[in-house]
């Protein structure tokens, strides 16, 4: 039965290398859930989520070009089958296999669209998919930063990482939807915003807010500014391969996902440097920044905070995100979703993930052990008390979602028909003329 609103919670499958690629932060070992996915799937079930950001160990199932190992996926997505929950697929995040060493490599793009695919095919009931987590922020902290993969810091290797990441998911989502024709895609990224300490800070604060939008930019097909696109030609972007971003037709598959976490506002101060400014603006006011440029349907699709000292600042964070959901929902926006990612404690993320300390970060509905924690409990409550009064209203949901129990009806053998007509009847079109695309 297709849920009301999509109420979810994630497990956290961040696996960037560090250490000059010699050390693999995998928080699906380090948060114990390769031990305790079953018991873990229960714990969803038991706060009554029928939805699971979750994907695959990329690492241990992606072993080289059309060469998977599938075993460990065949057990917990026939588990999440068997038990009806339905997974947003997180097919990349934040790392990859060692052979294909980084996100500098060129080859990365069509090789991660065959292993979309091969997914695919292998889990025909699997809707929704996040082909890449946070294209931004992975490409910020691994060569803007310097903290993950490639380790490098600069403007170029940045827009390398970028525009990689970004190729990546486009050509990701084409390939999902060949093996399934009504898939929607979630695109999980954070929404960022920068505050300018004083007049001298105006520009740089500017194109840091210009640049926050540039992964969303080139993946839904719409322009960026003259300024962005020189700054993105100027560090290796082609001509060619902007174009080739701008004939991008997919936005109609797609639901706009937002992360939103108190360190996503910063000052950008006279030195140049930049640093967390703490909540000022909040969900709501930066949502409806990102609505209006793309006007997608939304989803809530990560937050969280530090449980703290008397056990309730989390249970706090909830209550605010939760009342900023419905402030955006009720100004029109439609939202989709929320979730609290994720389901356990997280490992190592107070430095994050630059540092292998094994330190516990209170930041999950369950601590390590699989204990509910109060947080847990204010959402469980939280579901059980909004469920039946928010219908999921959303333009993407023309093609309405399936849940996996239902995948084989006929009514939704159906509905796949007729988005494979539709696909193909859009795709003629877009050859027959040029699609029109959105300006500043």
């Amino acid at each position: 039965m297709l849920p009301n609103f999509l109420f979810a919670t994630g497990i956290e499958n961040s696996c960037p290398t560090i250490d000059g690629g010699r050390f693999r932060m995998d928080e699906l070992e380090k948060c114990g859930h390769i031990r305790h996915w079953r018991k873990d799937f229960e714990l969803v079930q038991e706060l009554g989520i029928g939805v699971l950001r979750y994907g695959p160990s990329i690492t241990k199932s992606w072993l080289g070009p059309g060469r998977y190992d599938w075993e460990f996926a065949d057990q917990t997505f026939g588990d999440l089958l068997r038990r009806d929950i339905l997974p947003i697929v997180d097919l990349c995040h934040f790392g990859v296999p060692d052979w294909i060493g980084n996100f500098q490599n060129p080859d990365f793009p069509e090789l991660f669209a065959d292993y979309a695919r091969a997914f695919a095919e292998r889990f025909p009931w699997v809707q929704l998919y996040t082909p890449v987590n946070e294209m931004f922020i992975c490409a910020e902290f691994s060569a803007m930063f310097g903290w993950w993969n490639e380790q490098q810091r600069s403007d170029r290797a940045f827009v390398t990482a970028l525009k990689h990441l970004v190729r990546a998911n486009v050509l990701a989502m084409r390939a999902i939807l060949e093996m399934r024709s009504d898939a929607l895609f979630v695109q999980s990224e954070s929404s960022e915003y920068f505050h300018a300490d004083s007049p001298k800070c105006i520009g740089p604060a500017e194109f840091r807010n210009a640049r926050r939008f540039v992964s969303l930019d080139l993946n839904y097909g719409r322009r960026v500014d003259s300024e962005m696109y020189q700054y993105l030609t100027d560090n290796g972007m082609t001509r060619e391969e902007y174009k080739a971003f701008m004939s991008n037709t997919m936005k109609h598959h797609c639901i706009m996902g937002n992360d939103y976490y108190i360190t996503n506002e910063h000052r950008v101060c006279e030195d140049g440097t930049t640093c967390s400014s703490g909540e000022i603006f909040g969900y709501a006011v930066i949502t409806h920044q990102y609505y209006e440029r793309y006007r997608l349907p939304v989803m809530h699709t990560e937050t969280n905070l530090v449980e703290g000292p008397d056990g309730q600042d989390a249970v706090r964070w909830l209550r605010k995100e939760w009342a900023n959901v419905l402030r955006v929902r009720n100004d029109g926006v439609p939202v989709v979703g929320f979730t609290w990612y994720s389901l356990t404690d997280q490992v190592d993320w107070d430095s994050a993930l630059r540092e292998n300390n094994g330190h516990t970060n209170a930041l999950g509905l369950y601590d390590l052990d699989r204990n509910i924690r109060n947080v847990g409990k204010a959402y469980r409550k939280l579901i059980r008390d909004w469920t039946s009064v928010l219908p999921t209203q959303s333009v993407c949901l023309q093609v309405p979602i399936v849940m996996p129990s239902e995948f084989e009806h006929g009514w939704s053998r159906e509905r796949r028909r007729k988005a494979m007509e539709s696909r193909r009847a859009n795709h003629s079109s877009s050859h027959a003329t040029d699609a029109p695309k959105n300006a500043d």
